[in-house]
């Protein structure tokens, strides 16, 4: 059946206009201020990406005022839930990463799905473990700790961050992957971790590069390899767990926007698109390098899959290593 050129005409009209409002409406986006929620405490290893995300959109978006509103507390439920209640119109975003991931399946009964309540925005960034020695303990290569631990089951001790934080789950995979035992010493955040492990008090752990380039770099603690394909500008005498001798190592380490369910497409789009802008820069490519992290871009669509995978993936870590949490 041949469609007449009235009706044809009327069609592309049609579609015309609905792109041309969805046009509008990213232009119109934002008109007031944006708030991006961050569940943990000024000054800690997210807290500064978080603001480079909102200074670079703002400068994107002729000075827009955008919050960086930190909310921590309750292993990251307070300041999720406060993205999850809040009203699906692009003016509340969360910044969210591994303990978003891991909460899911590690607290029961919390107030929010984290796969159902919320919407991907974009991927940020890729983050890279990296696993450091105090340099009294008597190994100088992934292989001969392996060796050490196996000598000696249980006795030394790797400290982390808290229970369920990406610090410990690393660690739990590591002792999954090469059948050892290690001694948990979980502390309340990075800073009491970092300082114990700087004088010797636990005798490793799994850290987030940026938490310790600072350290490998003055020799106060040992790196002995790194997740993630390929080695890091960073550290580049640092190897990977592949190349060190233990394949199909790490959990995927990587920070996103998320929104709350039934945020426009067109709204998150704009975030997504203003931010693969930004990082095609070649000073914010090294200015995240010279801080270990990746650059990291995805559709919303595309991050809300890969928040689907990351909760599964970490939800299998838990499980096999039978981790509980009592908040």
């Amino acid at each position: 059946m041949k469609l007449s050129t009235a009706v044809v005409n009327g069609v592309s009209a049609t579609l015309l206009s609905v792109l041309a409002a969805s046009a509008l409406a990213q232009q119109d986006y934002p008109s007031r201020p944006v708030r991006i929620i961050v569940p943990f405490p000024p000054g800690g290893s997210t807290d500064p990406m978080a603001r480079l995300v909102a200074h670079k959109l703002s400068e994107r978006w002729n000075n827009a005022t955008i919050v960086v509103d930190n909310r921590p507390g309750g292993n990251t439920i307070i300041g999720t839930s406060i993205v999850a209640r809040a009203a699906p119109d692009g003016y509340t975003m969360g910044y969210c990463g591994a303990s978003f991931f891991s909460t899911a399946t590690l607290i029961p009964n919390i107030p929010y799905n984290a796969v159902t309540d919320f919407v991907g925005v974009t991927a940020i960034a890729k983050s890279r473990v990296v696993l450091v020695t105090h340099p009294s303990v008597p190994a100088k290569t992934l292989k001969e700790l392996i060796a050490l631990v196996k000598s000696k089951p249980g006795e030394l001790s790797f400290g982390t961050s808290g229970i369920g934080t990406n610090t410990h789950l690393s660690a739990e995979l590591f002792m999954q992957l090469t059948g050892t035992q290690l001694l948990h010493v979980p502390y309340k955040g990075s800073g009491p971790l970092t300082n114990d492990l700087l004088g010797g008090r636990v005798d490793l752990s799994f850290q987030v590069t940026i938490t310790q380039i600072p350290n490998i770099n003055a020799g106060r603690v040992r790196p002995l390899a790194i997740s993630g394909e390929g080695r890091i500008r960073a550290l580049p005498d640092v190897p990977t767990f592949d190349e060190a001798g233990l394949p199909n190592y790490g959990l995927t380490g990587w920070t996103c926007l998320i929104a709350p369910k039934g945020t426009p497409m067109h709204v998150r789009a704009k975030v997504a698109n203003t931010w693969a802008e930004v990082v095609k820069s070649p000073d914010m490519a090294a200015l995240m390098e010279k801080q270990g992290m990746e650059s990291y871009v995805a559709s919303p669509d595309e991050t809300t899959r890969l928040i689907k995978a990351s909760v599964a993936e970490y939800a299998k870590v838990i499980r096999d290593a039978n981790i509980t949490f009592k908040p």
